[in-house]
């Protein structure tokens, strides 16, 4: 989301623009979505408890790679089979952050096959 598009978000639930002083962006990928989606949930009640405002989590597209091998060594050109990879993608914004949050975020432990990236902006 786009700083534009989040003061538009704020102006239209307060009636002002968002006072924002730091901004985290957690960037979330995995290869199954039910553990993304429990980790982004995992993300948003740390936040809750931490008193920071949080935006998301937004679905990003789904990143697939295809991969087509010939089932026969030699001859048969004809069959093939394909398989492919997904990678799910989240993005959580979490605005006004504390310590309390960032060191909660240091301490969290996500399940295997979690990615989690996070940048400061």
């Amino acid at each position: 989301m786009a700083d534009s598009e989040i003061k538009e978000k704020a102006k239209k639930e307060n009636g002002k623009e968002p006072d924002v002083k730091s901004r985290l962006r957690i960037k979330l990928r995995s290869y199954d979505s039910k553990v993304v989606d429990a980790s982004c949930r995992q993300l948003v009640e740390i936040a809750m408890r931490s008193d920071v405002e949080v935006i998301g989590p937004v679905p990003l597209p789904t990143e697939i790679h295809k991969y087509t091998v010939n089932k026969s060594t030699f001859v048969h050109k004809d069959a093939r089979e394909q398989f492919e990879m997904r990678i799910h993608k989240r993005l959580i914004e979490a605005l006004n952050t504390n310590p309390r949050f960032i060191e909660a975020l240091r301490d969290l432990t996500l399940p295997t096959g979690v990615e989690i990236e996070v940048k400061t902006t």
